[in-house]
């Protein structure tokens, strides 16, 4: 157990003590991070840091005492309301990642089931390939998770149908599912909560802020958001292909209306009514003022451009992984690739590529690597490819096993 010093360490020597113990971290700005980091170049890394830093102090959870970072906010929400098609009166919230973002659409989703009378248990239904995070939220809520089986990987619109009940409160669907990098059939689960009354949630943490730009450079990315008329409301990262400092997400709503059922608010204490939108109360200023930076840096012309080269690489990469005897799992068309093969142990390849300095992750039905690329990539992955061909080849007839790497959200 570590004791606070008694008397204080210059900053110097911290750096130098900080520096030290940073030596094993993942060299992530050398590309050889695939998961947790997102590096778009060492000029939104800058952005991103003194942006933060100009607010580092201020605090989201009062907007009186700060208008700025309600006005940035507000801003930073409309840009992604403006990008997934939402309709006029849509709504959302800044949080501090996806796992808030999912936590406030479900309390959203279960409030509003309240509204209408709706008593007893609860329940969520959900294909097996969506987050944890809904899982999270309904440990925390006490509803009752539903998970239904894939159909070629991806959510089956009638395995869901059939799991619904009149005590469904939400169904989920992902765009794209952090696995397999796969869109669900949205406009499938859209007609299917229509026609049944049912909230639709569409997870987007991954996929919000790239595949609208996907979509305007060519791929045939096939309506996931607002577009789709049963979608209730989508969680979107800005800290991940939004290439915003963590932690940043959005939750947004169909309507304002439906927004509300999110808002805690209470007045049975001394200090009067505290209204929060989210989850945490004091919300950190520099995250948000670093999204409003980086998003107004990059532009359209910027996230198109960072985005091409990322969907690039992934071709790159899929072409020489298939080369090597590996099977890409379905089409993937954003940042996710995940591939496999039957006649090796993945996951000794994934403890060779870990031992050559990549850090990545893995997948487990079935067992095989994964991929979550940045810009960054594009300069590795002939790199990526090699070393892939020699921890392959030292996997070959291996017998032991790594446990592979999780998402953290």
């Amino acid at each position: 157990m570590s004791s606070l010093p008694e008397t204080g360490e210059s900053w110097d020597s911290l750096q130098a003590r900080m520096d030290e113990m940073s030596v094993r971290d993942v060299k992530w700005r050398d590309g050889r991070a695939a998961v947790y980091v997102f590096n778009a170049g060492a000029d939104i890394e800058r952005v991103q840091k003194e942006a933060y830093a100009r607010f580092a102090s201020e605090n989201g959870l009062g907007p009186a005492a700060f208008p700025s970072l309600a006005r940035m906010e507000r801003e930073v929400v409309s840009f992604g309301l403006g990008l997934l098609h939402a309709p006029e009166g849509a709504a959302g919230n800044m949080t501090s990642g996806g796992t808030d973002s999912i936590l406030m659409a479900v309390k959203a989703a279960r409030d509003f089931a309240r509204s209408r009378g709706r008593a007893g248990r609860l329940n969520l239904v959900a294909p097996r390939s969506a987050h944890p995070a809904f899982d999270k939220a309904c440990a925390l809520m006490e509803i009752e998770v539903r998970r239904t089986p894939l159909r070629d990987y991806l959510a089956d619109p009638e395995a869901m149908a059939a799991a619904a009940d009149s005590q469904t409160i939400m169904v989920v669907g992902s765009a794209p599912c952090f696995p397999y990098g796969l869109i669900d059939p949205i406009e499938a689960l859209g007609r299917l909560a229509e026609a049944e009354g049912l909230w639709l949630h569409v997870d987007a943490c991954v996929g919000g802020y790239f595949a609208p730009f996907a979509r305007m450079n060519g791929a045939a990315v096939p309506p996931f958001d607002f577009e789709v008329a049963g979608v209730s409301s989508m969680s979107a990262d800005l800290h991940k292909y939004g290439y915003c400092a963590k932690g940043a997400s959005t939750v947004f709503f169909r309507t304002e209306a439906l927004r509300k059922h999110m808002i805690f608010e209470v007045d049975a204490w001394p200090a009067g009514k505290m209204v929060t939108p989210t989850l945490a109360g004091t919300r950190p200023g520099g995250a948000i003022a670093a999204a409003w930076a980086v998003m107004n840096y990059l532009g359209v012309a910027g996230y198109r451009a960072r985005h091409a080269l990322v969907q690039e690489t992934r071709a790159r990469i899929e072409a020489g992984v298939r080369a090597q005897g590996y099977e890409v799992i379905g089409a993937p068309m954003l940042g996710i690739v995940s591939f496999t093969r039957a006649d090796i142990d993945c996951f000794a390849v994934l403890k060779g590529m870990f031992e050559r300095g990549w850090v990545t992750s893995a997948i487990t039905d079935p067992k095989g690597l994964h991929l979550m690329l940045s810009p960054v990539h594009a300069d590795v992955a002939d790199v990526y490819l090699a070393d892939l061909a020699a921890a392959t080849e030292s996997a070959r007839g291996a017998s032991g096993t790594v446990a592979p790497s999780r998402y953290g959200g």
